[in-house]
């Protein structure tokens, strides 16, 4: 339910280049599992559903890597086994069969942000069916999954991150032992996660992220103490969260969204709770400025517990 978009800093220069393009893959559907995946055009507009490769596997995490390409990782599946392997994206969109992973399998929806220059890291997320985790991998250019490294700041699942500043990420609320939460970690242009930083707006797990703007993050939707919810909140090119803002579209959870166009975002699908189910396709783009869409007509299958992610510079 993560994603981000990734900049690239030319040489001799002070601009960035961030993804174009979004895909949508994986995730649980109301026949089970799912490894079906869809593009996202530079416009936002999200394309028909691409014959699954790979795996079908819920609650994956997903992110850009390399500036153009994107990976989907971890997850659980059916017996809520928890997975590690990776299916890397290449710059025309193309998902690659499974391969193996890096780092502790872990399920319940870990996050992952862009940081630095082609970089990513992999961050919390749980190790098995009643424990929460702190623990985070690094991504290299190449899309490689590192070793664990010794978690930082609240254990948590049902989380979402995205990048922000252009080469920082940030890691926000989620449910942890002692509940729901809004606190958020910053992850600084080298890949080291920041200790907690005091929650702002509505606690929330099942919560969606993504870039827009060049520099600018917002989290969006979730189940916050009151139920579902289409609740915003934008985060500034410094890192600083803002209050609540009332959400726009259908109330719902368990959703992800990433960067399309250069400077927009997209949310799609989601849970709109059990007396109606699986039947979020909807999506809502986030202009350039922060500002989310009513509801654009579904297209694909309904799912949640899904990967969100940019790829391609052209």
């Amino acid at each position: 339910m993560f994603s981000n978009e990734l900049w690239q800093e030319p040489a001799g220069g002070s601009s960035y280049t961030p993804t174009t393009k979004g895909i949508f893959g994986y995730g649980l559907g109301a026949a089970g599992e799912l490894n079906l995946s869809n593009l996202v055009s530079t416009s936002g507009v999200v394309a028909a559903d691409v014959t699954g490769v790979g795996t079908a596997i819920k609650d994956r995490v997903a992110t850009t890597y390399g500036t153009d390409k994107a990976l989907f990782w971890g997850g659980s599946n059916g017996s809520a086994t928890r997975v590690n392997h990776t299916n890397l994206v290449n710059n025309s969109g193309v998902v690659a069969s499974d391969s193996t992973g890096g780092g502790t399998a872990r399920g319940d929806v870990p996050a992952a942000t862009t940081y630095g220059t082609g970089t990513a890291i992999i961050g919390y997320g749980s190790t098995s069916s009643s424990g929460h985790s702190n623990l985070s991998n690094l991504v290299s250019d190449s899309g490689a999954i590192a070793a664990d490294t010794t978690g930082v700041g609240t254990a948590r699942t049902l989380l979402a991150a995205a990048a922000y500043g252009e080469d920082k990420g940030i890691f926000g609320f989620g449910s942890s032992a002692g509940g729901y939460t809004a606190v958020t970690n910053l992850v600084s242009n080298s890949g080291v996660i920041g200790s907690d930083v005091s929650g702002v707006g509505s606690a929330r797990p099942w919560i969606g992220a993504c870039t827009y703007g060049d520099d600018k993050a917002i989290f969006a939707y979730g189940y916050s103490a009151s139920g579902r919810t289409a609740t915003t909140n934008l985060v500034s090119n410094s890192g600083v969260v803002a209050a609540d803002v009332t959400g726009v579209g259908t109330i719902r959870s368990y959703l992800s969204g990433c960067g399309y166009g250069t400077d927009k975002g997209i949310f799609a699908y989601g849970w709109r709770g059990d007396a109606v189910g699986f039947t979020a396709t909807m999506s809502n783009l986030i202009s350039n400025s922060g500002v989310m869409s009513t509801d654009v007509t579904g297209v694909g299958t309904s799912r949640r517990g899904f990967g969100a992610a940019g790829y391609s510079t052209a």
